[in-house]
Parts: structure tokens; C-alpha cells; sequence
């Protein structure tokens, strides 16, 4: 039976690469299908891969009836077996219903991508309407990690290397973006919810300690061991 698919992940993780992957191998078997995104880094019309690849795509824009759209191409004698949409959190809610209504009634599989919740960890209206209308849900196994080294599950917005929460819901930009532009880093929820990126985590590691700590040359009357401002004893060289 056909499916509605819905490939979730954060950014970095490997969603666009996965849907070139797919494409790859239905059409290598003879299969035909239709790519659709919507606002890829790469620019209109385009589904791309942060590892460098990049193919043509129909681009999903706001109005766009998915549907119509393949149903006018089967009245004209084109073919479709099946159907990828990538940056699929960019749809509306009405859109994620035409792909619905593209496996119910023309019975091809449709296999989307896309993050879940945006900078201020809230759901995209289209994730949530995949979600809520998708056969299936897949959370990819490629982890994208936070700085820290942990498994990244949130998206932060950065300007200048800074988390910002504020702002429009869709700007688009990508990771590894220079200090002046927007860019996005993904981070565990430790971290998003501290506000720490990455640059901001190395400016903290260069702040000067500020608890001070007494030396040898310090030492109590008696002999007894010099003590730091918590009480705990000092290491001796």
C-alpha cells in the first residue's frame, strides 16, 4: 500500500542526502519521480545535500496545489511512481494535506523531509501536520552532535554566534554560516536551553577564574594546608 512518509531530523543530519539517496535507487529500478522543496540553501528549484549534491526540484511554493499539480501531469501523459518533497516544514498545513490526498487517491508513495520544530524549539505548522497525518514517522539514525559532544535534537538561530529567539519563523540560512550572517547551529537541550553556541561556550572557557584560590606561600600559622574559598585543600606542586 502507499505510504505518506515523514523523514524528521535537525538540521545537519542527513534528511537531503537520505531523499537523494531514495531517488537514486527507485530510478536506477526504471521508477520516475517527482522532486518538490521548498526555500533550499541552494536556491530556487533546487534540493541539495550539505556533502555536494545538488538535482533539480519543482519548487513548492506558497499556493502550491501538489495535487492539481499531478493530476494536470497525468492528464497530459506524464508519469509519476512516486513523489520526494524535502524541506517540508516550509508547507503549509493545506499542502501537507494535498500529499496525503496524492497517496490516498493517486496511490503513489511520498516520502517528506524536513525538521521539526524551529530556533524556539515550536513545531512547524507543516511538521506538525505530518505528524499528525503521516503513515509512518522517522526520526533519522545519523545524529547530528551538539558542540559539547552530546546528541543535537534542537535548531538555535545565531547572529554573529550568538543564540537569538526572536524573529520570523522562516529565514533561511544554513550551518557554518560567517559570524556577520545568519546562520544556525543544532545543540543538545542542555545547551539551547542555557542560550550557549559554540562560540559562546569558547568565550566562556577564555573568562578568567573568578573564585581565588590561596597559595602555598599562604599557608596558616601551624602548618596546617592552605585552604581555597570553599574550604577544600590546595594542591601542592
Amino acid at each position: 500500500m502507499p505510504e505518506l512518509v515523514f523523514f524528521s531530523g535537525t538540521m545537519d543530519c542527513g534528511k537531503s542526502t537520505l531523499a537523494l539517496q531514495i531517488e537514486h535507487n527507485r530510478s536506477a529500478r526504471g521508477l520516475q519521480g517527482m522532486i518538490f522543496t521548498r526555500d533550499d540553501r541552494a536556491g530556487e528549484g533546487k534540493l541539495s545535500s550539505r556533502l555536494g549534491l545538488v538535482t533539480d526540484a519543482v519548487e513548492a511554493a506558497e499556493g502550491f496545489d501538489f495535487y492539481a499539480y499531478l493530476v494536470d501531469r497525468f492528464s497530459k501523459g506524464g508519469r509519476c511512481d512516486y513523489v520526494i518533497a524535502d524541506e517540508a516544514q516550509f508547507l503549509a498545513p493545506e499542502q501537507i494535506d494535498q500529499l496525503a490526498r496524492v497517496v490516498d487517491d493517486l496511490e503513489l508513495d511520498v516520502f517528506a523531509f524536513g525538521i521539526t520544530t524551529d530556533f524556539r524549539s515550536k513545531l512547524f505548522p507543516g511538521s506538525q501536520r505530518l505528524v499528525e497525518l503521516a503513515d509512518r514517522v522517522e526520526v533519522l539514525q545519523v545524529e547530528a552532535l551538539c558542540w559539547c559532544g552530546a546528541r543535537a535534537t534542537h535548531n538555535a538561530r545565531t547572529v554573529g554566534g550568538v543564540m537569538v529567539v526572536e524573529g520570523a519563523q522562516v529565514v533561511v540560512g544554513d550551518v557554518n554560516q560567517s559570524p556577520d550572517e545568519i546562520g544556525y547551529e543544532v545543540l543538545c537541550r542542555r545547551h539551547h536551553r542555557r542560550r550557549m553556541t559554540a562560540a559562546s561556550a569558547h568565550a566562556a572557557t577564555l573568562s578568567p577564574d573568578v573564585l581565588p584560590v590561596e597559595t602555598d606561600t599562604e599557608t596558616g600559622a601551624g602548618g596546617r594546608d592552605a585552604r581555597d574559598v570553599r574550604g577544600r585543600p590546595t594542591v601542592r606542586s
